[in-house]
């Protein structure tokens, strides 16, 4: 599955668009390399997210077109907010 559809479906990211735009800004990491929206993902690959001051690593558990909303696609595997 690709990134961007991945970011959407797993609901990290609201908008397909939105997951392009931030991978386009080279603002994301699968494996510890900078990844474009369309790179395929698999089980168990390691996404680092930045948003601004904060930090999301997960891992993919599941890859799925569709979900139920209760659904847990990833694991956190870290998650540093800025301190206030």
């Amino acid at each position: 599955m690709r990134l961007d559809k991945y970011l959407k479906v797993s609901r990290l990211i609201k908008r397909r668009t939105v997951a392009k735009d931030v991978a386009t800004a080279e603002r994301i990491e699968v494996n510890g390399r900078v990844a474009k929206p369309a790179t395929m993902l698999k089980v168990g690959d390691e996404i680092t997210l930045r948003f601004g001051n904060r930090i999301l690593r997960v891992e993919v558990q599941i890859l799925s077109e569709r979900v139920s909303k209760g659904t847990e696609l990833y694991r956190v595997l870290e998650d540093t907010k800025p301190s206030s």
